[in-house]
């Protein structure tokens, strides 16, 4: 019995500090749909190349590795926030420059 009730007062602890760290960034988890969204829309309207759709693709992916391994801690530290953050930055103003950069969409 004793061997039960500490193994499930582990594994409620384990949930917890799982759950507590993937809600540390929600501004992050946020932008994060908005420019996927972006990326998407752009692509189906025509304003992004394949080319450069699957370069702002790759970004978004290197985004979401740099935020899990932040949060693989348990953590997420001001500076791994601002470090995130300044990705995303960069990352939308690419999307705002591919999407407006006149190129042929063929």
């Amino acid at each position: 019995m004793r061997k039960f009730i500490l193994a499930t007062s582990v594994l409620m602890l384990v949930l917890t500090i799982t759950s507590f760290a993937q809600s540390q960034t929600p501004r992050a988890d946020t932008r994060q749909k908005a420019q996927r969204a972006r990326i998407a829309q752009g692509r189906a309207s025509g304003e992004l190349t394949p080319g450069e759709a699957a370069a702002l693709n790759t970004q978004q992916r290197h985004i979401r590795r740099v935020e899990r391994r932040a949060k693989a801690d348990g953590e997420v530290s001001p500076t791994e926030k601002a470090r995130i953050e300044r990705k995303q930055d960069r990352a939308s103003r690419n999307i705002r420059r591919a999407k407006h950069n006149n190129l042929d969409r063929n």
